[in-house]
């Protein structure tokens, strides 16, 4: 008897971290309906935009996508098929309605605190009737009805356990797309920590807008880090994305204590000038983001700083700039984001006086890049010559190669075999690129020529 073919399901993920984690969500929470994930939107059941609003960009490249998937799903109808289009994510936070006016090809919309409810939104557009949009801000009620267990392929995995953001620095769409901070309670977020461990995941990184925000059951992060470092199995924690003002002493010393705690941090300080930063109302100083970094080396002298930074923010001049620099120069980064200001509408800094020439931002973010990029370069190729752990997670692209990530977060090249891989082992190091490392295995030299 040949097997009933599940119905297609086709995800495009734009933006951080936590959308990873929500398509993952998403595709669970279909997988009971009979929806199996494909990799083309061409001849999908149901295909899924789930969206970023944090640069103009992205949303426009969201509506692009959006003409070539009504084509789509136009073959689809006159050959007697049905497709159904969603999106899902901050853009269907922000515009909503104005998504389906301006795009009529939309079956439905859903914000990132609502997409529990695919299901019956997809059952209301087979219906053609009854309400398709659905964006609140409900972030509790939507990990409430999300199934317990998640379909996991990897060693490593996003575990998002912080949403939304109180700080309404004046160039971000966050706090208006995903709702003010809400933490998760702490024994949800070790209970699926412990299944992801007993499906062989050997790392996780915890999400969140304002993750060192993280308050579940009057906890901190740095509390809930050290539970989940005695979960057998996983090996290695990271977690993103962080604000200076909640970098707390406990997780400071966390980052000296924790072996499990990789010393890579992403801390954003987005510029260099006290002007800049009062102006994107940021609450910290170019001088405490220093001592800030600081205080962290003390406490962990070998941890890689990572940044990020936007040039050509409203009110910006070339001496302001040059203090973002000098900020760079000091501190010293083994990786880092940089951007172009953006308009997003609705922001206080999108009616800022002082909007700045398009040709002098991108002069800017050249010369920044270019900083950036020595310093990355400095860094990888500092780790020449040392050996470093390495938890493989695949395959390479070339035969006899897998990939892994040293503590630092840096791909690594080495020959092997693939039974390594869900496996942590020593690497010596022996050459670096801007955006990798490549070595061979300390334990086992016949696996080299292998």
């Amino acid at each position: 008897m040949s097997e009933t073919p599940q119905k297609r399901l086709y995800i495009k993920t734009y933006g951080c971290q936590m959308n990873v984690y929500d398509s993952e969500r998403m595709t669970d929470v279909l997988r009971p309906l009979g929806y199996g994930v494909v990799d083309d939107p061409e001849g999908a059941d149901l295909v899924v935009l789930n969206t970023c609003h944090i640069r103009e960009k992205a949303t426009e490249k969201v509506y692009s996508e959006l003409g070539l998937i009504k084509q789509m799903k136009d073959r689809k109808a006159q050959a007697g098929g049905k497709m159904t289009i969603a999106v899902a994510g901050c853009v269907a936070q922000a515009e909503g309605q104005e998504i389906m006016n301006r795009q009529r090809a939309v079956d439905l919309v859903v914000g990132p605190q609502a997409y529990h409810q695919l299901p019956e939104l997809i059952a209301r557009a087979h219906r053609a009737s009854g309400e398709r949009l659905a964006a609140d801000f409900a972030a509790d009620e939507k990990f409430d009805a999300l199934p317990a267990e998640r379909h996991v392929t990897g060693v490593t995995a996003f575990l998002t356990v912080q949403e939304g953001c109180d700080k309404f620095c004046t160039f971000c769409v966050v706090p208006y797309t995903r709702g003010g901070e809400w933490s998760r309670p702490v024994n949800d977020i070790v209970e699926e920590a412990r299944r992801l461990a007993g499906a062989g995941v050997r790392e996780v990184t915890l999400l969140g807008q304002n993750v060192n925000a993280y308050d579940g059951d009057g906890s901190t992060l740095a509390k809930l880090v050290r539970k989940l470092a005695t979960i057998d199995g996983l090996d290695r924690i990271r977690y993103t994305t962080s604000h200076p003002r909640d970098m707390g002493d406990d997780l400071i010393e966390a980052h000296g204590e924790l072996p499990q705690l990789m010393p890579y941090l992403h801390l954003p300080v987005q510029a260099g000038s006290d002007k800049i930063l009062k102006a994107m109302n940021r609450d910290h100083t170019a001088e405490s983001y220093v001592k800030l970094i600081e205080r962290i080396r003390a406490a962990r002298p070998d941890i890689a700083m990572s940044g990020d930074f936007i040039v050509g923010f409203p009110g910006e001049r070339d001496g302001d700039f040059e203090k973002t620099l000098e900020l760079v120069r000091e501190v010293g980064f083994a990786s880092a984001f940089s951007f172009k200001y953006s308009r997003r509408p609705g922001t206080p800094a999108s009616a800022m006086p002082g909007q700045v020439d398009e040709a002098v931002k991108a002069e800017r973010l050249d010369r920044l890049n270019q900083l950036l990029d020595d310093q990355q370069r400095t860094f990888n190729a500092s780790q020449v010559g040392k050996t470093l752990p390495v938890l493989f997670e695949k395959a390479g692209r070339h035969p006899g190669q897998i990939v892994g990530r040293s503590p630092y977060l840096q791909a690594v090249h080495v020959s092997g075999g693939e039974h390594l891989i869900g496996t942590i082992v020593p690497v010596c190091i022996e050459s670096a690129a801007k955006m990798s490392l490549a070595g061979v295995l300390a334990n086992e030299p016949a696996l080299e020529t292998a």
